[in-house]
Parts: C-alpha cells; structure tokens; sequence
C-alpha cells in the first residue's frame, strides 16, 4: 500500500491509501503465452469435439441403417419367394438357404393364417405388434440384436434378428479410437500454440527488454520498428511517446538553465546591496549619504519586483506546459475579460474595440484570458501617452477566427520579431524597460496549444502588431443571425 503523510503530526488513518487493484502485483498471474496456447487448445479441443461427436454418430448411423437396407432388401426377398407355389411344401431348406448366408442372423417365417412360426425362435419386443393387418416393416433393437418384422399383403411375416455384438464392439472401438485421435489434438494444439505465441510474442519481448533497457539507462533512444504489423506499429507509438519525453526533458533542462542564468544576475546585485546595508548599519565608519541609502532601498525593491515577476513568469510558463484542460471557450467573452483586466493599467492609452464576431475554440479559459492580457498589456506599456491600441476580432474562413492587436509604439525592428517569441530574449529598444522576456514565449505557447498560429508584424502607424489565428467555430447564436 501507499502511505501519504500530511505535516508533521502522526499518521492518521484517511491519510493510508490502498494501492488500486489495477496495479497490484500479478506476477502470479498466467503468461500471455501460456493463455494464448490454452485459448488454441481449448478452441481446438471444442472443434475436434464436436468433429468427434458428429463423425462418431455419422458412422455409427450409417452403419445401423446399412445392417437395415439388408434385413429389409432379405425380407423383401423373403417374402417375395413366399409368393411362389410350392414355397411352404419346402420352407425349412429356404430358410437354412438363407441362414447359411447370414450365420449372424436367426430368421423366423409366419406364413398366412399359420398359428406358429417356421424357423428359429425370435423374441420380438414388445413394441412391435405382429397382428397388424397389412404390409408393412417394423424394426427395434434389443440389448444384442436388430430385429426387423416385416409382412406383405397375403399376411405373412419375416422376423430377422441380426447379431450386434460384433458391430457394437466396433462402434466403439471407433468412438473410442475419436476420443483418443481428439486427444492427441489437444496436446498437439497445446504445443503448436506455444511454439506460434512464442514466435508471434517475440515483438513484443523484444520491444519489452527494449523499454527495460531504457528504464534502466535512462536513454530515451528511439526502439528499432521491425516489420509493418501491430507490434511495429506499437513500437512507432512508443517512439512518439519517447520522442515526447525528450522534447519535455529538453524544455525542462532549457527551462532550469533559463531560469537560473536570469535569476542569477538579480540576486547577485541585490546580494550586494543588501551586504552594502548591512554593512553601513552595523559600521557607523562606513556611512552612506542618506540619498545614496534612500536609492540603494530602492533598487533593492526594485530587483525584488523584477525577480517576483521573473518567478511569476517562470510560473506561467510551466503551468503552460503542463495544462490538458480542454473545454468549449467563447474567445470574445474571454476578449472581454482581458479588456476589464488592462483597461485601468494605463489610462493615457486609448483602446479601440473594432469588430467582434461570437467565436468558440476548445481549449483552457484561464490559459487563453492570460495570454490576450499579456499581449494587451505589452501594446499599452509600449504605446505613447494619448496613443491607441486597435483590438479586432474577425472571422478568417470557416474554421479559423483572426485577433489582431496594434500598437502605436516604436514598433520590432524585422529582424527581431522572430527572436522576441523564444524564452527570455528581449529586444535592443526593451532592455532598459523592467520585463522578463517570457511574456511573449506565454503566449506563443498558448497560441500553439490551442492549434492557432501568432505572427509579429507591424501596425498602420508604425507600432507593433499581433496576430494570432484560433480554429473553432462560430457559435449557433451568429450562425443563425
């Protein structure tokens, strides 16, 4: 189980959660080797018996009905010769004719109107009735014997009783035989199937000693794809999902060596100013004018406010990687919400909202609020007093929706409006003002995430534009207007 302590107080019970069975150890469990040859065996073993049963009873009843075609084609015979004058005047020696034939049978003649039989003493069983009048042929088993009556129009009657023992021995030696045949089918599936799972599951230990290799080495290398089936096409999914813990460990590193290398330069110089002060208030000999002190207290405010938002915009970022919220966003009520949020930031900067169009994109609310702030915010910061930042939202096609944001500020030099959207760079005319250089690779990301497109290019009055391309759809609401 998985223990999950919370603070420094004891152990308390809701904080002890049972590990899910999902995950619970199965090494106990059967090998999918071992389940893919019982499931051919036992698919085997269900086949072959219903083979057995069927051929068992085919042959079987085939031989059955043959022992009847020739008691009834001997009746028939029989009864025919019976017909004949002179026939009874010399009954016995037909009936020895025929037995001498037939060693296995016993034969017993009714002629018409006689009260007793010529020939051997048949039992007839009792569902055969031997009074019926007219022809006819009834046939039944006893325990040892097929007996068969048959009786023509004049009123005679044949009983053929033929010996079974014989052929019910070799019935079941045959069924006997079947059983045995499916038998060694089963063990005979039970060995093919391991040696085909074993050949067919070796993709798969292969691609399993290669993920071991990787846990092991912590090398994400791509896994060699072999062949064009399944398991090749579940070792290309694993060489995306390799290939996508590679691009996050980069953008991990990158974003810790950023991190440090920026957050570095500030706590070195407030590391030394604050040495400055305490150094001044414990050493009256070391005394600073208080102007000096006074701008010294600020630029320690200063680069503590820089290093918060350095934080701030580390935070963001990060979360930006992580986030997999994905819900319908009504992008110009989130315009709306990133207007109220600037509209007091600056108050000598004039916003126009040009055209709007009701607009839905699928993505994270907050995400996309952040990122429109962001970019209003920059247009304002570098927008003159009395200057304007033009807002427009506009429907591009059917399925992309454009936000355009001009400013009316100096403007990117082109060949800077690449380089301000990577992590941290700023341009020439931006390292004097107070930033971190994150704000616009926030938004890039955010753009990106949700499928849209920015690009940094230059306003009607000389300034900075952005455009960013959102798909979506329009809202039922405007599709119907």
């Amino acid at each position: 189980m998985t223990l999950r302590r919370i603070g420094s107080g004891p152990l308390a019970k809701e904080d002890v959660q049972e590990t899910p069975p999902e995950v619970q150890d199965t090494d106990q469990s059967m090998s999918l080797r071992w389940r893919l040859s019982l499931l051919s065996a036992t698919l085997v073993a269900f086949a072959v018996g219903i083979i057995t049963v069927a051929a068992y009873w085919t042959v079987s009843n085939y031989v059955i009905s043959s022992i009847d075609d020739e008691l009834e084609n001997q009746a028939t015979v029989m009864l025919e010769r019976a017909g004949q004058p002179g026939f009874y005047s010399n009954v016995e020696a037909e009936i020895d004719t025929v037995r001498a034939y037939s060693q296995d049978m016993r034969i017993a003649l009714a002629p018409p109107g006689w009260q007793y039989v010529v020939g051997d003493s048949v039992t007839v069983p009792g569902n055969i009735l031997l009074n019926q009048s007219g022809s006819g042929t009834q046939i039944a088993s006893t325990n040892t014997e097929r007996i068969l009556v048959k009786r023509d129009d004049a009123g005679a009657v044949v009983v053929l009783a033929k010996e079974m023992a014989e052929t019910n021995r070799q019935i079941t030696a045959l069924g006997v035989l079947l059983l045995l045949i499916g038998g060694i089918g089963v063990l005979a599936s039970i060995l093919v199937g391991f040696i085909i799972s074993n050949e067919g599951l070796k993709p798969l230990a292969r691609l399993q000693r290669a993920v071991e290799h990787i846990v092991k080495t912590d090398e994400l290398r791509a896994i060699p794809v072999v062949g064009n089936d399944e398991f090749a096409k579940l070792t290309k999914s694993f060489n995306e999902m390799l290939q996508a813990l590679r691009e996050s460990r980069t953008r991990q590193s990158q974003l810790v060596a950023d991190a440090g290398h920026e957050l570095k330069t500030p706590l070195t110089s407030m590391r030394t100013n604050i040495e400055l002060l305490l150094m001044t208030s414990k050493d009256n000999s070391h005394s600073i004018p208080e102007e000096d002190l006074e701008a010294l207290r600020q630029d320690v405010l200063s680069q503590m406010t820089e290093m918060s938002t350095l934080i701030g915009d580390l935070v963001d970022l990060a979360r930006e990687e992580s986030i997999e919220t994905s819900e319908p966003v009504v992008l110009n009520q989130v315009l709306e919400i990133a207007l109220d949020r600037v509209e007091s930031r600056r108050l000598t900067v004039n916003i126009d909202v040009k055209e709007t169009v009701q607009w839905e994109v699928v993505g994270d609310e907050f995400s996309l609020t952040r990122a429109l702030v962001n970019v209003l915010d920059n247009a304002i910061k570098w927008s003159p007093d009395e200057g304007t930042v033009r807002v427009s939202l506009n429907q591009l096609d059917a399925d992309t929706v454009r936000v355009i944001v001009d400013d009316s500020g100096p403007g990117i030099a082109e060949s800077e409006r690449e380089l301000v959207l990577e992590r941290f760079y700023r341009s020439i005319s931006s390292r004097s003002m107070p930033g971190s250089g994150l704000g616009p690779a926030i938004v890039n990301q955010a753009v990106h995430r949700h499928g849209g497109a920015l690009v940094v290019g230059e306003s009607d009055d000389g300034g900075t534009r952005i455009t960013m391309d959102f798909p979506g759809k329009p809202l039922r609401s405007q599709l119907e207007n």
